[in-house]
């Protein structure tokens, strides 16, 4: 009677392991889907309905995937490589890109990653990385742009996509705004409940490639963010060595940084900047 009991015991245990990791590798499935990208197709206006002179620019990734982008002209001999965060599209970020080039007047390519706009594919982590490599090739083949003082911005999502770029090919400097150590670490930080971050396929593991970083970096963060939380930028900063600097943005959150952050946000930028002129 005891050996049945063991056995049927072992059976619902051994049940219990698969229907878990079942469950375990369906959430999975639905945070990959649905917390991690959120396109929008539809443009809601271009930089011209701000006044801004911009070029429309469609470019080819390396596996074959055709993207959208904007470029703005500017005057500072400096080139702003933006890439976005996880929501919307370009044009979500319209009033932000006049603010940078009226303040700051430097050119800004700001471009969809696939899926997002009206750039084609659908999005994945081996795909945003890629999109931000054929974004840099596209300002390489450009006459009027000096290569060697491209910066790169990334802002949340987008400054994951910007730190592997830097790993790849290194920027005249870098700027990571709202950024988070890995998609694991906030997976385990909205979700700790649920034990599923060993499963994911997706990392955007910043905080291994801090070190390997050798550039002038600024790291902006609100200290009212309840998304990516203050403590998570300050330790991918702590993780990286050299010329970096690390900049508060008093009562801002997550998307409203460059709004609740002001003029002073904007002189944080520009000080940084100007120490590469």
């Amino acid at each position: 009677m005891k050996s049945l009991r063991r056995r049927v015991v072992s059976r619902l245990l051994v049940f219990g392991l698969v229907l878990a990791l079942l469950l375990g590798v369906a959430y999975t499935g639905m945070i990959e889907n649905h917390f991690i990208y959120f396109p929008l197709r539809e443009l809601e206006a271009e930089p011209s309905s701000l006044g801004l002179p911009f070029d429309e620019v469609y470019f080819v990734t390396q596996d074959g995937v055709r993207l959208h982008g904007w470029f703005a002209p500017g005057e500072s001999g400096l080139t702003w490589l933006w890439c976005h965060g996880n929501a919307g599209n370009i044009s979500h970020r319209l009033e932000n890109l006049a603010l940078l080039h009226q303040k700051l007047g430097v050119s800004v390519f700001l471009f969809d990653y696939r899926g997002y706009g009206r750039s084609e594919g659908r999005p994945s982590e081996k795909g945003t990385y890629l999109d931000a490599e054929a974004a840099l090739a596209y300002l390489h083949s450009r006459e009027d742009i000096d290569n060697s003082r491209i910066i790169y911005f990334g802002r949340s999502l987008g400054a994951a996509v910007a730190v592997e770029l830097a790993t790849r090919q290194p920027p005249a400097a870098l700027i990571l705004e709202s950024p988070f150590p890995s998609v694991p670490y906030m997976a385990r930080r909205l979700y700790p409940f649920l034990p599923v971050w060993p499963l994911l396929r997706t990392k955007y593991d910043s905080l291994s490639k801090m070190a390997q970083i050798d550039v002038p970096l600024l790291v902006l963060h609100g200290d009212n963010d309840d998304i990516v939380p203050l403590e998570a930028g300050r330790k991918l900063f702590e993780a990286a060595g050299g010329d970096k600097s690390f900049y508060t943005i008093h009562s801002a959150g997550h998307n409203d940084t460059y709004l609740v952050g002001g003029q002073a946000y904007f002189d944080a930028l520009y000080t940084f900047i100007q120490r590469l002129k």
